[in-house]
């Protein structure tokens, strides 16, 4: 079966700098796959040259079986990418329905089904109940279940997620879990980008461990703790790059 990601020797630099050095990665249809590391471990740089926003300095990436270089326009339309910020200020004037229903237009649904599908994925992340309330009103947790709606309205083959959890608490993190892994059980192939352990144990199928724009480790959380035989992925990346991980905070 064709791979839904598919790199090898990616790099990216900037200057002297190498954010992404030589990442081979193989993901499966269906799968939700991590990319698990600290903050400048190349994560964010990975998933946008894999998003087509930022062309890769050597190596080569099929998303979806297209070329992320010679094919962006076909990569663009079977992949949803939720970055790391929330709803750009202006949006903050909207209602959530305004702001999916103008997203979908973005994202090219055919005006005759605009609505119906912003209501389908305002009701897939919760916010059916909220969905005429002003966005400034939201808070951190149902800014971020928006922008997952946003993402998901052209119903990619493909959702990245880059630190999609990034400044929850506990409880809306868990909510979001609870969203990714339903998408995953009805098909979809996921991206997910942390630097959270608790949230690479828990959701990702098989990960990625990189630092310094290199992967130190790959395989299922399970696989990664028995080959060193670590009671959890904190103590793994800690014996692989000598970096900590972000704890879940109660």
């Amino acid at each position: 079966m064709r791979s839904i990601i598919e790199t090898e020797g990616l790099c990216r630099a900037f200057g002297d700098h190498h954010a992404v050095d030589g990442l081979s990665l193989a993901v499966a249809p269906g799968e939700i796959f991590g990319l698990l590391g600290p903050n400048g471990a190349g994560k964010t740089t990975t998933i946008r040259m894999l998003s087509t926003l930022l062309p890769p300095s050597a190596g080569a990436a099929l998303v979806c079986g297209f070329d992320v270089v010679t094919e962006a326009e076909a990569v663009r339309r079977r992949i949803g990418y939720v970055m790391q910020q929330v709803s750009p200020m202006g949006h903050y004037l909207l209602t959530g329905r305004e702001k999916t229903e103008i997203e979908a237009s973005l994202y090219h649904v055919p005006r005759r089904q605009v609505k119906a599908r912003a209501r389908e994925v305002l009701e897939l992340v919760g916010l059916s109940d909220s969905a005429d309330r002003l966005v400034a009103g939201y808070s951190g947790g149902m800014q971020k279940r928006l922008d997952l709606a946003c993402g998901l309205l052209h119903r990619p083959d493909l959702l990245i997620l880059d630190e999609p959890t990034l400044g929850l608490d506990v409880q809306s993190r868990h909510h979001m879990w609870e969203h990714i892994r339903s998408l995953c059980d009805e098909g979809m192939s996921v991206l997910l980008a942390t630097n959270y352990m608790d949230e690479a144990d828990r959701l990702c199928d098989r990960l990625a461990i990189i630092d310094r724009g290199r992967q130190v480790a790959g395989g299922t959380p399970a696989e990664l703790k028995a080959a060193i035989g670590a009671p959890s992925l904190d103590e793994v990346f800690l014996r692989h790059t000598g970096h900590a991980l972000r704890e879940e905070v109660a």
